[in-house]
Formats: C-alpha cells, structure tokens, sequence
C-alpha cells in the first residue's frame, strides 16, 4: 500500500511510513442561507472494520462544523489543535471566531506541518458572516478552495461528479440554474452516500448529518447498508 509514493513493500526494512488509511467520506453542500454536511460511521483499515458508529463531524462553533477523513489519529489530533487555537481567539478577541476566519487559520496550522503532515482532508463548513453558505476544502498542506459543494475521502472520485450534475450543472447546454433549497440538498447528500455505498467498499452502516442554519445546527441520521 502507498502514501505520498512510499510503498511499504519495496523495502520493509527501510521504508518509513507512519500513516494508515482508515477511510471514510465526508460530503458538504452549501445553499444561500444554509450548509448541510455528512460523514459516513464506517471506520477501518484495508478490509478490516474497526467501528461501525464513528462519527466524523466535529462541531466547532454554532456556524461551523469540521469533517475529516483519512488517518484518524491525525483526525483527532487536528481536531484538538483546532479547538485549542479557537479557545485563544475566543480569549483575544472576545468573540467566536467565524468560518471564514477559521478556514484561514485551518490553512496555517496545515501548511506549518507540511513537512511531517496531517494526513487527513479536512472540509469546513459553515455560514459567513452574511449568513451565506460556504464550502472550504483542503489538500494535505493547507491549500484551500472556497466552494458549495465538495466530496472527499475514498468514494470522493464517484460521488463529485454526481455533486457537479446535480448541482453545479458543469457541461449541461440546457440547464436552468437555481439557487439549492435544504431540502433538495438533504435528498441529493442521501442519494450520493447510498450510490457510494454499492460501490465503495469503504462506505456504508450510517450517515451522520449536520444542518447548519442561523438557526443552529440540527442533526440526523440515515442508515446505508451494512456489508
């Protein structure tokens, strides 16, 4: 197996490699007052399950929501340096740092460890600070990409293309673009993690959803399959 072109059989005794795949997915889609995001609970390694119930999604603020794929030590590394660099805007600043804001500060904390890096695909998801959607996805070393809509993680390749039909209309001659309501983002989040499921081996059990609103963030659960 390779990571960042080291393959660990060429030559066991000298090859260092300290990451593992532990899959997963996470698919974000942003609408003009909302961003809806999921993360598929199947966490393992190869053809091994270690989880059927691990969540994903990590809420950081009422606005934003963090979804990381990858190497999950990493994930849960990420995700508390994340959270401690937030706790030290809080205090500087007497506020809660917004989406935008924090994407910035996702970029530097990845870009300071790119040489011995996160091995995760993080995207953010949130509201600005107009209350719009927005989408912010992330490389290995913090090269970022505002967008409303992005797949990433092992079924990433599969479930993109269905996110730029569905949504960004790429290549349709006689598509009518209109602004994407909840519901319609909800359904086609739905459609994308079941489609993967049939033919990722990596995607399956559950879904977890997160709704981000100036309401708040709500969430669900929707079921795929098991095997």
């Amino acid at each position: 197996m390779s990571y960042y072109g080291i393959n660990e059989w060429d030559n066991p005794k000298s090859a260092f490699n300290p990451y593992t795949l532990n899959t997963g997915n996470v698919v974000a889609i942003a609408g003009e007052y909302f961003a809806i995001v999921g993360a598929d609970t199947r966490l393992s390694a190869d053809f091994s399950i270690f989880t059927r119930e691990q969540k994903k999604l990590f809420q950081l603020s009422d606005q934003s929501v963090l979804g990381l794929t990858g190497f999950w030590g990493d994930a849960l590394a990420l995700n508390q340096v994340v959270k401690g660099r937030m706790q030290i805007y809080k205090y500087d600043n007497e506020r809660t740092i917004s989406t935008p804001s924090l994407a910035h500060m996702l970029t530097t904390i990845l870009y300071y460890k790119r040489f011995f890096p996160y091995f995760v695909l993080p995207i953010l998801a949130g509201l600005d600070e107009s209350g719009r959607g927005c989408i912010f996805s992330y490389d290995v070393v913090g090269h970022c990409e505002r967008t409303m809509f992005k797949a990433s993680g092992t079924a990433g390749a599969l479930i993109q293309p269905i996110l730029d039909n569905q949504i960004g209309f790429n290549n349709m001659t006689c598509a009518v673009e209109n602004s994407i309501d909840l519901d319609k983002a909800t359904a086609i989040l739905k459609d994308v993690f079941i489609s993967a499921a049939e033919r990722d081996v990596y995607t399956g059990d559950n879904i977890q959803i997160l709704t981000i609103t100036r309401s708040g963030i709500f969430e669900e659960s929707f079921a795929l399959r098991k095997d």
